[in-house]
Protein backbone atom coordinates (compact mmCIF):
# COMPACT_ATOMS: atom_id res chain seq x y z
CA UNK A 1 0.00 0.00 0.00
CA UNK A 2 2.88 2.50 0.16
CA UNK A 3 2.49 5.35 -1.69
CA UNK A 4 2.62 9.18 -2.36
CA UNK A 5 -0.80 11.20 -2.52
CA UNK A 6 -0.58 14.72 -3.85
CA UNK A 7 -2.66 17.25 -3.99
CA UNK A 8 -3.47 20.89 -5.03
CA UNK A 9 -6.01 23.55 -5.13
CA UNK A 10 -5.72 25.96 -7.63
CA UNK A 11 -7.03 29.40 -7.64
CA UNK A 12 -7.07 32.17 -10.35
CA UNK A 13 -5.57 30.17 -13.03
CA UNK A 14 -4.42 32.37 -16.10
CA UNK A 15 -4.18 29.90 -19.02
CA UNK A 16 -5.92 30.28 -21.72
CA UNK A 17 -10.14 29.61 -20.58
CA UNK A 18 -9.77 26.45 -23.38
CA UNK A 19 -7.68 24.63 -20.68
CA UNK A 20 -10.42 24.94 -18.45
CA UNK A 21 -13.40 23.87 -20.72
CA UNK A 22 -12.10 21.88 -23.82
CA UNK A 23 -12.14 18.05 -22.29
CA UNK A 24 -10.76 16.64 -25.39
CA UNK A 25 -7.68 19.19 -25.36
CA UNK A 26 -7.09 18.69 -21.50
CA UNK A 27 -7.02 14.64 -21.78
CA UNK A 28 -4.72 15.11 -24.71
CA UNK A 29 -2.21 17.11 -22.67
CA UNK A 30 -2.82 15.07 -19.70
CA UNK A 31 -1.76 11.68 -21.35
CA UNK A 32 1.24 13.90 -22.88
CA UNK A 33 2.20 14.98 -19.63
CA UNK A 34 1.74 11.50 -17.49
CA UNK A 35 3.99 9.34 -20.50
CA UNK A 36 6.40 12.18 -20.11
CA UNK A 37 7.75 11.96 -16.30
CA UNK A 38 7.75 7.91 -17.40
CA UNK A 39 4.52 6.92 -15.77
CA UNK A 40 1.95 4.43 -17.77
CA UNK A 41 -1.53 5.33 -18.57
CA UNK A 42 -4.06 2.24 -18.67
CA UNK A 43 -7.15 4.24 -19.09
CA UNK A 44 -9.07 7.61 -19.11
CA UNK A 45 -11.91 9.68 -19.00
CA UNK A 46 -12.60 13.02 -20.00
CA UNK A 47 -15.99 14.19 -19.51
CA UNK A 48 -17.23 18.38 -20.21
CA UNK A 49 -19.98 19.14 -17.57
CA UNK A 50 -22.65 20.98 -19.07
CA UNK A 51 -22.84 24.73 -18.67
CA UNK A 52 -24.90 26.12 -16.22
CA UNK A 53 -26.41 29.85 -15.53
CA UNK A 54 -22.50 30.66 -13.79
CA UNK A 55 -21.18 29.82 -17.17
CA UNK A 56 -19.53 27.79 -19.11
CA UNK A 57 -19.12 23.72 -17.31
CA UNK A 58 -15.65 22.29 -16.66
CA UNK A 59 -13.53 19.23 -17.09
CA UNK A 60 -13.30 16.30 -15.32
CA UNK A 61 -10.20 14.48 -16.22
CA UNK A 62 -8.67 10.98 -14.65
CA UNK A 63 -5.66 8.93 -16.18
CA UNK A 64 -5.58 5.73 -14.24
CA UNK A 65 -2.04 5.15 -14.22
CA UNK A 66 -0.14 1.09 -13.89
CA UNK A 67 0.96 2.90 -10.80
CA UNK A 68 -2.38 4.45 -9.83
CA UNK A 69 -3.72 7.22 -10.85
CA UNK A 70 -4.40 11.45 -11.49
CA UNK A 71 -7.90 13.48 -11.61
CA UNK A 72 -8.65 17.04 -12.26
CA UNK A 73 -12.02 19.07 -11.91
CA UNK A 74 -11.95 22.76 -13.45
CA UNK A 75 -13.83 25.41 -12.53
CA UNK A 76 -14.30 27.84 -15.07
CA UNK A 77 -16.31 30.23 -13.45
CA UNK A 78 -14.28 30.69 -10.47
CA UNK A 79 -10.74 30.16 -12.74
CA UNK A 80 -10.11 27.21 -10.58
CA UNK A 81 -8.68 23.25 -10.47
CA UNK A 82 -8.32 20.47 -8.40
CA UNK A 83 -5.75 18.27 -8.74
CA UNK A 84 -5.00 15.06 -7.12
CA UNK A 85 -1.98 12.74 -8.19
CA UNK A 86 -1.37 9.62 -6.18
CA UNK A 87 1.01 6.75 -6.92
CA UNK A 88 1.67 3.37 -5.59
CA UNK A 89 5.38 2.42 -4.68
CA UNK A 90 4.73 -0.89 -4.86
CA UNK A 91 7.68 -2.45 -7.62
CA UNK A 92 9.55 0.82 -7.51
CA UNK A 93 9.74 4.60 -5.98
CA UNK A 94 7.79 6.57 -8.44
CA UNK A 95 7.42 9.42 -6.23
CA UNK A 96 9.69 11.91 -8.31
CA UNK A 97 7.30 11.24 -11.04
CA UNK A 98 4.25 12.17 -9.30
CA UNK A 99 6.11 15.38 -7.91
CA UNK A 100 7.08 15.81 -11.48
CA UNK A 101 3.51 15.73 -12.74
CA UNK A 102 2.08 17.52 -10.35
CA UNK A 103 4.55 20.60 -11.13
CA UNK A 104 3.62 20.08 -14.73
CA UNK A 105 -0.11 20.30 -14.08
CA UNK A 106 0.69 23.82 -11.54
CA UNK A 107 2.60 25.11 -14.75
CA UNK A 108 -0.06 23.96 -17.11
CA UNK A 109 -2.59 26.53 -15.11
CA UNK A 110 -0.52 29.27 -14.40
CA UNK A 111 -2.17 29.85 -10.74
CA UNK A 112 -1.92 33.20 -9.15
CA UNK A 113 -1.83 31.05 -5.76
CA UNK A 114 -2.05 27.40 -4.48
CA UNK A 115 -2.49 24.75 -1.76
CA UNK A 116 -1.35 21.98 -2.11
CA UNK A 117 -0.67 19.24 0.23
CA UNK A 118 1.28 15.79 0.10
CA UNK A 119 0.82 12.44 2.19
CA UNK A 120 2.76 9.32 2.40
CA UNK A 121 0.32 6.20 2.60
CA UNK A 122 0.31 3.26 3.70
CA UNK A 123 3.20 1.82 6.48
CA UNK A 124 7.20 1.72 6.14
CA UNK A 125 8.01 -1.78 5.23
Amino acid sequence: MKGLHLTADLYRCRCEALWLTDAQKLGEWCMAAVTAVGLEPVGHLFHAVPATAKGPGGVTATVLLAESHICLHTWPDERGVTADVFVSNFGGDHSAKARGLMFALVNRFQPEWTEQRSLDRGEEE
